[in-house]
């Protein structure tokens, strides 16, 4: 089985490549961007992963991974990547900063997403998982207009994808985890951290290694099992 995960090198990434790195006859192929050391230090700890680098603003690096794809032959892609979150209050975003930021985030994840569902339907299989946010769900953080929308706009999409593939054998679920300390959200202020925290069900936060058990069980499970978002540890008003 051959798995890519965009954006396997870090944060969450990194935990959902570690994973599945450790399963019998899988290859897994991972795109970085600014985490080449943390790539290179994945290949040499498993025996078979090819980390491919890839700047989601850039055509050529775009165009060089639907090469590997496409040469690969891929069974199972994971949407993970996502190049930024940018928090800030949607009346002081200027229109343009919601294009580039959709050019950045969602594009590259429906061409990667075309690209694989092409190979998936001459195969007659094929699983496709997305990480998504619990910001999704009920009320959103504040500051985080763009990317709640670009994350329900991902939702959306996967669950077409479910719909119009599902006679191929293949599946596309979906997993949305709340609140992890990554680099993502490194930078946010201990009060608000702590108060988050307090609003949790098992009042700590979620781990990645937590959310990449959802996506191992997910390229795993029944193929019955198809147009699903698994929600991780929400808090109740707050995500």
């Amino acid at each position: 089985m051959t798995i890519l995960i965009t954006g396997g090198a870090s944060g969450l990434g990194r935990a959902i490549t570690s994973a599945l790195a450790v399963e019998k006859d899988v290859r897994l192929i991972i795109t970085y961007n600014r985490s080449a050391e943390a790539a290179g230090n994945l290949a040499n700890e498993f025996s078979d992963i090819r980390a491919v680098k890839c700047n989601f603003q850039h055509p050529d690096d775009l165009g060089r991974l639907m090469a590997v794809i496409e040469d690969e032959k891929i069974d199972v892609l994971v949407n993970n990547a996502f190049t930024g979150l940018r928090k800030e209050h949607f009346e002081k975003m200027e229109p343009e900063l919601f294009l580039s930021s959709f050019e950045d985030n969602v594009l590259p994840a429906i061409r990667i997403t075309q690209k694989a569902i092409g190979i998936f339907r001459k195969k007659k299989s094929g699983r496709i998982i997305t990480v998504l946010s619990s910001a999704i769900i009920n009320k959103p953080p504040v500051g985080w207009a763009a990317y709640v929308a670009e994350k329900n706009y991902l939702f959306s999409m996967a669950k077409s994808w479910a719909v119009e593939n599902a006679r191929f054998n293949i599946t596309s679920n979906m997993v949305s985890p709340s609140f992890m300390l990554t680099d993502l959200n490194k930078d946010m202020d201990d009060r608000i951290l702590e108060d988050s925290r307090s609003k949790l069900p098992l009042k700590k936060f979620l781990a990645p290694e937590e959310t990449a058990e959802a996506v191992r069980f997910l390229v795993y499970c029944s193929p019955q099992i198809n147009g699903h978002n698994i929600v991780i540890n929400q808090a109740e008003n707050l995500l």
